[in-house]
């Protein structure tokens, strides 16, 4: 039950049906080949399944490749929006097996807007092709990252270089063999107003000085990509490398930012779709107490409330969506924070349902929902964390205007 605002492209509607079709016939039945090869690597092992290799390349071969930017697939949005969602469906093979997946979609969004030709050539067009993988170094331990202007990290120019100095964690992507570069975010003048006080840079993963200290698991799960503690000591890169203009890391940060949410909203739709599905799979052959779950009016209620919380958040982020096609990020701000809170309380109640209704077997790695549990539960930390999107969302209710004037209260 996916319901659009505005009617796809005929281009939009055959590209879904091929998605349903890849996510049916090559990468769901892919799922035991992947999981097997990550219990094989062991918790802290990061090579890459050669399953991935295998659908990345049918996938590019059915022209279901780098749909999620515009310049690329043609698509607005809105029409990439529902295929998002389809890839959430299998979190850790579907995005990147049609190029779609975090943190590289946000990286190529950021050096397709503001890169140099260089940049472009050197590493835009690389991850357009698949070939290599990158990371984003911007949250740090020692700072409460969900304000991105207390970032400590320290990049000093020193004839025609930048040295880099700080610490970052979530730097997720860095343990993947095939990372070759990482976007790094820090401060090029800490007496600048306080939004100019940032810059971004392109270093190459391999830069002397940039050292891996630990990988960081999702509620006890390492993923393949790794989400590494990276410290970087006297790291020079040339200043070709910022990205944009010096000073321009926040406003950087925040285009990459918008995009990416919505993006995550998405493909957290699809997980929660997923998550139902099994409930309702799962109710419809579970007898307990002489009758089919399905029958117990209890679980008919949550069948009925998870389909409600899913449409709704859903039809926010394809509200978000419209507006960024037709009046850009800016004006879509208020509904992408909106969507950034909805989407993952719905997709993690939905989770928490199908768990339940699974029993012993929805906590355990015998169904993919506990893993999906933890991860959606993250996602209301990453990409700034509720309480910064509702703070934001507060701000501009309290600056609006009634639309028709209010008598006051009296008594």
């Amino acid at each position: 039950m996916t319901h659009s605002l505005a009617t796809p492209s005929s281009r939009a509607t055959e590209l879904h049906a091929r998605m349903v079709d890849f996510l049916r016939d090559q990468v769901l039945p892919a799922e035991a080949e992947y999981e097997q090869s990550r219990r094989e690597a062991g918790p802290h092992g990061h090579d890459v399944p050669p399953v991935v290799e295998r659908l990345k390349t049918e996938a590019k071969a059915q022209g279901l490749w780098n749909l999620f930017l515009p310049s690329e697939s043609g698509l607005t949005q809105l029409e990439y929006a529902p295929l998002a969602e389809l890839t959430g469906w299998s979190l850790d093979l579907f995005p990147e097996a049609t190029n779609c997946a975090a943190p590289d979609t946000g990286n190529m969004e950021l050096l397709h807007l503001l890169g140099t030709p260089e940049q472009k050539q050197q590493w835009l067009e690389p991850l357009l092709a698949g070939e290599i993988r990158s990371a984003f170094a911007m949250t740090e331990p020692a700072v409460a990252s969900s304000d991105a202007t207390n970032i400590e990290t320290r990049i000093e120019r020193d004839g025609g270089d930048y040295v880099v100095n700080g610490r970052k964690w979530w730097t997720s992507g860095v343990l993947d063999p095939r990372c070759a570069v990482l976007v790094v975010m820090g401060k090029t003048d800490p007496q600048a107003p306080t939004h100019r006080q940032q810059s971004m840079l392109v270093v190459p993963r391999d830069t002397p000085g940039i050292t891996v200290e630990r990988d960081l698991p999702v509620f006890g799960q390492h993923d393949q990509h790794g989400h590494g503690v990276v410290r970087f000591d006297d790291v020079r890169v040339p200043v070709s490398a910022v990205i944009g203009e010096e000073g321009g890391g926040f406003a950087a940060a925040q285009a990459r930012l918008g995009p990416g949410r919505i993006h995550h909203c998405m493909r957290a739709l699809g997980a929660a779709e997923r998550a139902l599905a099994m409930m309702v799979a799962r109710v419809r052959e579970r007898v307990a107490f002489g009758r089919p779950l399905a029958e117990q009016g209890v679980v008919q209620h949550q069948i009925a409330e998870s389909r409600i919380e899913l449409d709704q958040a859903r039809l926010i982020c394809h509200q978000a969506c419209q507006v960024i096609d037709t009046e850009g990020n800016k004006a879509a701000k208020d509904l992408v924070a909106m969507a950034k809170v909805a989407v993952p309380r719905a997709a993690s109640s939905v989770i928490d349902r199908a768990i339940q209704t699974h029993g012993g077997a929805g906590v355990t790695d015998v169904t993919p929902l506990a893993a999906m549990a933890g991860w959606h539960r993250a996602m209301r930390l990453f990409d700034g964390p509720d309480e910064v999107h509702l703070r934001s969302l507060a701000r501009s209710e309290l600056g609006r205007e009634p639309l028709v004037p209010l008598a006051r209260v009296t008594v």
